[in-house]
């Protein structure tokens, strides 16, 4: 007989400790899910990069400044705020999955009609649209998966789902790179846009396989509150808004601060080429896909507060790292980009559970919706005042505010409470 005893969980069965434990702990609902949310936010990715990976071509189709340029990532992101908290109450009223269906058909159509805009004017009404569905997927994904995964893998489930953003994020890059290469500017940018088509063929999947949690849909449906924003800024769940929202806005500042800017960067004061900057995301990419991973391994193990203290500092330590490499290093450049996409996606792996965790199931949509996306809008402003500052700092310099925003961030967590390995679908004390 083995003189090694298998562990047992509490139901007296092995306890499942492989690295693919939380994916096998979803079950088949479950895992089918997962798959609708990844799909969706990784689609959602690509379709945001379309505008970043082309900004170039059309500031210079339309004859723009870096103040226009940084409006449409701006508006994109303050409209999205509005797209997700209608998205959360939305995911509150009529579910999970069908609120899922309606952010995913909203960007993808508006990503496609970018792409025939005639004006600058008309590209930033779609671009604003386009928010609407793209601030919206990500929460209500992101609790479609939570009320399925159990308090002891949460953190690694929704990582996974996380990682989503790096794969949309390199899709876009590598249908960038061959786009440009065969086509000129001009056509370039629009036939970017045209594919943001892509979704469609999501909702597919997502209307014959996907469906709410049963257990957090009979909850949902039986308690007499409904999704509203009131209820969220009750006397009980303030004080939770209030920091979850600081913490949100903080790290996406830091966040947009660089996606937004760094393919920028690297054409204008690198001097890369296409095919050059889409050599250089790659390790960009490539770091924030372990980091997602990474993250949501370590939010389960050392704590959702703890994962976004550590991955907030060493995000504003790498952003300042990265702007300060001397003219000619471009190898040096190369390197730090994998640690610097690494830390600034680690930081959202928790996020998916920590959010989830801190409001009960029938106001969870609206709570993590009106947080992540109005933190998201507020900090849409990085983004703009790094466009305006860079005509005089130059875009390097301007990205210093990033890591302002990682600062804010640990700041706000001062005011949130632990909630590691708590269930979602019975009743649970919010606030501290």
């Amino acid at each position: 007989m083995s003189t090694t005893q298998a562990r047992l969980s509490k139901d007296g069965l092995p306890d499942d400790t492989g690295a693919f434990a939380w994916l096998r702990a979803l079950g088949p609902q479950g895992r089918r899910a997962f798959a609708g949310a990844f799909g969706g936010y990784g689609l959602d990715s690509y379709d945001f990069f379309t505008l970043p990976l082309s900004m170039v071509a059309i500031a210079a189709y339309f004859s723009l400044d870096s103040g226009q340029t940084g409006l449409l990532t701006t508006v994109t992101l303050v409209v999205s705020a509005i797209g997700g908290a209608v998205a959360g109450v939305l995911a509150d009223r009529i579910g999970r999955v069908r609120a899922l269906m309606i952010t995913v058909i909203t960007y993808a159509v508006f990503t496609v009609l970018c792409g025939f805009a005639p004006n600058y004017e008309t590209l930033l009404v779609f671009r604003a649209l386009q928010g609407l569905g793209f601030g919206g997927e990500w929460a209500v994904g992101a609790i479609l998966v939570a009320e399925y995964a159990s308090g002891k893998h949460r953190g690694r489930t929704l990582g996974a789902v996380q990682s989503a953003w790096a794969a949309g994020w390199a899709l876009a890059v590598i249908v960038y790179t061959l786009v440009f290469q065969f086509l000129d500017a001009d056509t370039a940018w629009r036939v970017m846009f045209w594919t943001g088509a892509l979704p469609a063929l999501l909702i597919v999947y997502v209307r014959r396989n996907v469906h709410d949690a049963p257990e957090a849909a009979a909850q949902r449906r039986e308690s007499a509150e409904k999704g509203s924003f009131t209820a969220i800024f009750r006397e009980d769940l303030l004080r939770t808004t209030f920091f979850a929202t600081l913490m949100s806005t903080g790290v996406q500042g830091g966040y947009y601060t660089l996606a937004t800017w760094v393919p920028t960067y690297l054409k204008t004061e690198r001097g890369l080429t296409v095919v050059g900057t889409g050599g250089y995301l790659t390790f960009l990419i490539t770091g924030a896909f372990t980091g997602y991973l990474t993250g949501g391994y370590l939010t389960d193990r050392l704590g959702r507060k703890k994962n976004i203290a550590i991955f907030a500092i060493l995000s504003a330590v790498a952003i300042l790292a990265y702007i300060n490499i001397p003219a000619g290093a471009d190898g040096l450049l190369l390197v730090l980009g994998f640690p610097l996409g690494f830390c600034m996606s680690a930081i959202f792996s928790g996020f998916g559970s920590f959010l989830s965790e801190l409001y009960p199931t029938a106001v969870r949509g609206t709570g993590q919706g009106f947080t992540y996306n109005t933190g998201r809008a507020v900090g849409a402003l990085f983004p703009t005042l790094v466009g305006f500052l860079a005509t005089s700092w130059g875009v390097g310099g301007a990205l210093v505010f990033g890591a302002v925003g990682y600062g804010l961030a640990v700041l706000a967590l001062i005011g949130l409470p632990e909630t590691r390995g708590r269930e979602l679908l019975v009743p649970e004390p919010v606030g501290r």
